[in-house]
């Protein structure tokens, strides 16, 4: 497979606002653009029954997320104790130079931190904090001592 562009991931929420606040105003994702796309238009493509609202943001380093909020509420998917404990796309990573400036960022964001309010050493020099989004979704944030180790190919 040959891809164009970064990836992108779609996150179907209940409140868009309040993700975009999240994603654009703590993590510093930058707003692209937002379309309400009618029932029409979107039963065709299997996405939703009576259409939806979406906003794209980007990354600092250019990947897209989609905050799809359908005009049908969705489900909220159960919280569990473990990240691991159901299968599907578990998590997000954001691979970040400063984790600790992070984690100050989302502690006064008011988050809810899965690992603690400190970051957690997960071997030498890799060190790494998950919490919940406004939605429950579970991201992952991550400082590598030496990146290059992870990503040569980034180098």
């Amino acid at each position: 497979m040959k891809m164009v562009a970064p990836i992108e991931i779609g996150i179907c929420c209940s409140d868009l606002d309040r993700l975009m606040q999240f994603y654009v105003g703590v993590l510093g994702c930058k707003p692209i653009n937002e379309h309400q796309v009618p029932a029409e238009k979107c039963r065709s493509a299997a996405l939703a029954e009576n259409g939806y609202r979406v906003a794209r943001i980007q990354t600092p380093w250019g990947e897209r997320l989609k905050l799809l909020e359908p005009v049908t509420a969705p489900e909220q998917a159960p919280a569990t104790e473990w990240i691991l404990s159901r299968r599907g796309i578990t998590y997000i990573t954001f691979i970040v130079d400063d984790l600790n400036a992070i984690i100050t960022r989302l502690k006064t964001a008011g988050v809810d931190f899965l690992t603690g309010t400190e970051r957690v050493e997960v071997r030498p020099g890799t060190f790494l904090s998950f919490i919940r989004d406004p939605e429950g979704n579970v991201l992952e944030f991550v400082e590598y001592g030496d990146i290059r180790e992870y990503r040569p190919d980034l180098c």
